[in-house]
């Protein structure tokens, strides 16, 4: 599982204007209609041609828990295509995206000053250029630590810096530790 990751795909799908289908034949349905035949989807699954036509013919209805959760995880990657593009090109060129995480953050400081690295819960609204280059480093495949980097160079600006107004001297911010982050557009 990678956090930052899907914390940035479930940001994104918040923006959907319709809800993706439910029941497992809708949801294969839908993906044979996207990859334009039942043999594509078996294979995306890892299941049978001939299991995914039952699905589709209403013949089987209750998938195991590992196949719904790969048929969930594969019709909301491709659900609303237009939507999601719209609302990463917002967030990358006006909206900015919003932070929120509880996580080891800080920089190397003098024992006992309250920038030391040290537990944070923090909840900052990034500027548009840190929302592009996450999406643009997402969509390039960078794992999560690269995408950790981002929002650690964001945090420092935002909050270390107050956008340039203190700190001008700061190298590196430490975003270690990670137990909680999500993103909001």
């Amino acid at each position: 599982m990678t956090l930052f990751g899907d914390g940035l795909e479930a940001a994104v799908q918040k923006a959907f204007t319709r809800p993706a289908p439910k029941s497992a034949p809708a949801q294969m349905r839908y993906l044979v209609k996207q990859l334009k035949g039942t043999k594509a989807v078996a294979q995306l699954l890892r299941v049978s041609q001939r299991t995914v036509e039952r699905y589709v013919k209403n013949q089987i209805k209750k998938p195991r828990p590992d196949l719904a959760a790969r048929l969930e995880r594969e019709v909301k990657k491709r659900w609303q295509p237009q939507i999601r593009a719209k609302a990463r090109q917002t967030a990358a060129t006006t909206g900015g995206i919003v932070i929120d995480t509880r996580a080891r953050i800080g920089y190397t400081a003098p024992i006992g000053s309250t920038d030391d690295a040290r537990l944070r819960h923090l909840t900052i609204a990034l500027p548009p250029r840190y929302a592009a280059r996450l999406f643009d480093a997402q969509q390039a495949g960078a794992d999560d630590q690269r995408l950790q980097q981002i929002a650690a160079e964001g945090l420092k600006e935002v909050y270390f810096q107050d956008s340039g107004r203190r700190a001008g001297s700061l190298e590196e911010v430490r975003f270690t530790d990670v137990e909680h982050v999500e993103f909001d557009l």
